[in-house]
């Protein structure tokens, strides 16, 4: 019996246990008792307003300040409390444990995880579970089954478009590098494959120079990984990136090599640099997430299956590319630059 199926039933014996020892059907319903973020204690108690902690990978990208304005949003509309809290660095997987544990000991109502590590966050996820504490994850799998829903693009289906717009720049061949992120990171692993598969698959002559160096979890690293392998192959036709910090730090290490524009480069999600460099020709493709969306349906859904509501096991927030000829669309434009002004108010 998966965890879904367990807190469905624990939820059913908790309202019959309510029905059962609760006020007669002609009692006073509390005002606001039935409002769409609370629960009732007791009878005749004030309602108590839901607090849902939300944990990202990090918390300095722009990818993830547009998550929290999401979650913000689905707090506000939902009239719950949103406790965001999470690991500076996308690579502290300790410190995001002791968060996760860290909300559990305050009898969160529930929470909304991206795993930074598949196999590492298993463990707290399930100690959650034990607590009665129901989770979702968003953004990056997680092995096993002890949650009720994943929110998330699908990964790799931007590895599929970055390949594909990678074959068309260079018209089917070439000299590139496939960049990686870290090892644990299940969202960008899938786009890592998706872009090699679909590479070797679709344009056979394109030749992959490098393709299992990883950038870390900071534009640090990743501009010093890109600075070292340009050094190493100066005559290369084309880069891929699979996230913000590797795609930022690899503009760097081009621009100041003075190849940028001449590398053909396609990264993956958004910033105001990246914006800019994808005007400026420096970069000529980003696959972008929602992830605004990805914040906001985190929070919904896991409100739902605290009221007792079915909700999908799997949801995905979609993924396009972002090119100079499509870039002021409305739709692209709104995933290029977010309105995170809720996080202001």
């Amino acid at each position: 019996m998966n965890f879904q199926v367990k807190f469905r039933i624990l939820a059913a014996a908790a309202l019959l246990a309510a029905a059962c020892g609760g006020p007669k059907a002609d009692a006073p319903v509390p005002a606001g008792a039935a409002a769409a973020g609370t629960t009732t204690n007791a009878a005749g108690a004030a309602p108590k307003t839901l607090t849902i902690a939300v944990i990202p990978k990090g918390t300095t990208h722009e990818f993830w300040k547009s998550i929290h304005a999401g979650a913000v949003q689905a707090g506000r509309e939902m009239g719950v409390d949103v406790l965001w809290k999470g690991p500076q660095k996308e690579d502290d997987r300790a410190q995001q444990i002791t968060v996760v544990e860290d909300v559990i000991s305050r009898g969160v109502d529930g929470i909304v995880l991206a795993p930074l590590d598949d196999r590492a966050l298993v463990r707290p996820v399930q100690d959650a579970g034990r607590e009665k504490i129901p989770v979702v994850i968003m953004d990056s799998g997680l092995q096993g089954k002890d949650y009720l829903s994943f929110v998330a693009t699908d990964n790799y289906q931007g590895g599929i478009l970055a390949a594909r717009r990678m074959g068309e720049l260079l018209q089917g061949k070439g000299r590139i590098f496939r960049i990686r992120y870290q090892a644990g990171s299940a969202s960008t692993t899938d786009r890592e494959n998706g872009f090699l598969e679909t590479l070797t698959k679709e344009f056979p002559a394109i030749k992959v120079l490098i393709q299992d160096q990883y950038a870390g979890a900071t534009t640090e690293t990743a501009y010093q990984l890109a600075e070292n392998l340009l050094g190493r192959f100066p005559d290369v036709d084309g880069v891929f990136c699979p996230n913000e910090s590797s795609t930022f730090g690899t503009l760097r290490a081009l621009q100041e090599a003075r190849l940028a524009g001449k590398v053909k480069f396609v990264g993956f999600d958004s910033s105001p640099k990246l914006v800019q460099a994808l005007r400026d020709g420096h970069l000529h493709g980003i696959v972008l997430q929602n992830p605004v969306k990805m914040g906001y349906l985190g929070v919904l859904q896991i409100v739902k299956a605290i009221r007792g509501e079915k909700i999908p096991e799997r949801i995905d927030t979609g993924v396009t590319l972002a090119t100079l000829e499509n870039m002021d669309t409305p739709e692209i434009k709104a995933l290029l630059s977010p309105d995170l002004s809720i996080l202001e108010k």
